[in-house]
């Protein structure tokens, strides 16, 4: 006999149990009774008008009973589903349907009476800065708060998704000195501000981004240039020209050098592989590796930080200009009394659009640190970088 069929079985007795015991004390009333009043002369009358108030109440005591006998079943099977015993669940599921048809109505709406109500967000925001005895409370929309070297940025009212974002280190203490309320004004009042239809929390979003020699130009945004060029913000990023942060530029480049040979009827050719990398970083800081064939790529990138040391690697400076990248001032970390930098000129593509995965040699010269001299060097057997994500690297941090 399966528990649903048990269940069934107790809930009939109960039903006839009450009954017989309703009848018991029906005819112990009758008997008590004076048989002079005739109002209650007949009590059979009187227990039949009774019995369908009875029945009735019988009924819901018994809807009752199988709708917690069903939440009981089903909050079982909800346990056996967290833990991942998934053919105790069905079977328990498929019982407390049997019981209750909408179990798991009455389930989610005994959790959500359960669950503490979560405090409304108000919308008045304290902004505390970082000196000592010094509050601002204002009624906004983008009120920083400071707690432990921490900001957090409330959203506007009006903001549907990421009630509130945390920010910390450097953009924390540049935040922190945010007016209260934030608002951009437009240079010509006459003129749309775009940058202000923006959400808060996108806005903290593209500030994470930003590197220490960047952020102040974040304030010289200019809407004319995105109204002009782009129909919106995410064809502004698609078709707007960027290096990646998230991963490395890697070149395989390959030349043949010819050997010698005993027999001078055989010859023999060798052809030679290595790659160069370039892994750029938000603060405008490049680092440069040129390593052989005994080096291969998923070891490199691995190392391929600002404290590695070893033959081929350099350390620079790069800027982006339109599609053209100039990187400068690339030295030898390890060689303290270098006597010669390096500078490259790319031309950054994207393939498909919006990838901008792709960098070709368009110039590279030798610089004579002690006068400046430069000279160019050959790039015959160049080969253009093509982007490769890496998922340990952060395309925000340093390192």
């Amino acid at each position: 006999m399966t528990i649903a069929e048990k269940q069934e079985q107790e809930t009939d007795e109960l039903r006839n149990f009450r009954e017989n015991w309703k009848k018991e004390v029906w005819e112990k009333q009758r008997l008590q009774q004076a048989p002079s009043q005739a109002s209650v002369a007949n009590p059979s009358t009187t227990a039949s008008l009774n019995q369908p108030d009875a029945k009735a109440h019988t009924h819901t005591l018994g809807r009752l009973q199988s709708r917690n006998n069903a939440l009981e079943v089903y909050s079982r099977a909800v346990k056996h589903e967290q833990a991942s015993e998934l053919d105790d669940a069905l079977r328990l599921y498929r019982q407390a349907f049997r019981l209750d048809s909408n179990v798991d109505k009455a389930y989610h709406l005994r959790e959500q009476k359960a669950a503490p109500r979560a405090p409304e967000t108000s919308a008045s925001v304290t902004a505390t800065s970082v000196q000592p005895n010094a509050e601002n409370t204002v009624a906004g929309s983008v009120g920083p708060a400071v707690d432990g070297g921490v900001v957090r940025v409330k959203r506007r009212s009006s903001s549907a998704h990421h009630p509130e974002r945390q920010v910390s280190g450097l953009l924390a203490q540049i935040v922190v000195e945010f007016p209260v309320p934030l608002c951009f004004e437009p240079e010509d009042e006459r003129e749309p501000l775009h940058l202000q239809r923006l959400p808060d929390e996108l806005l903290v979003h593209i500030l994470s981004y930003l590197g220490v020699t960047t952020i102040e130009l974040f304030a010289c945004v200019s809407s004319d240039d995105i109204v002009d060029n782009y129909s919106d913000y995410r064809r502004m990023y698609i078709e707007r020209p960027r290096l990646r942060l998230d991963g490395v530029y890697i070149a395989v480049c390959h030349y043949i050098r010819h050997g010698m040979s005993e027999n001078a009827w055989v010859n023999i050719s060798h052809l030679i592989t290595y790659h160069r990398y370039l892994r750029f970083y938000p603060n405008g800081q490049v680092i440069s590796l040129l390593a052989n064939e005994e080096h291969e790529p998923q070891h490199v990138i691995t190392m391929l930080k600002p404290t590695l040391r070893m033959k081929g690697f350099y350390i620079g400076t790069w800027k982006l200009s339109g599609l053209t990248v100039h990187i400068s001032n690339l030295v030898d970390p390890s060689n303290l009394h270098a006597r010669y930098s390096f500078q490259m000129k790319l031309s950054l593509r994207s393939r498909p659009l919006g990838r901008w995965n792709k960098l070709e040699f368009n110039g590279y010269e030798c610089i004579k640190l002690e006068d400046g001299e430069a000279t160019a060097l050959a790039l015959k057997n160049e080969r253009p970088f093509w982007f490769s994500k890496v998922r340990s690297y952060s395309s925000n941090t340093v390192g």
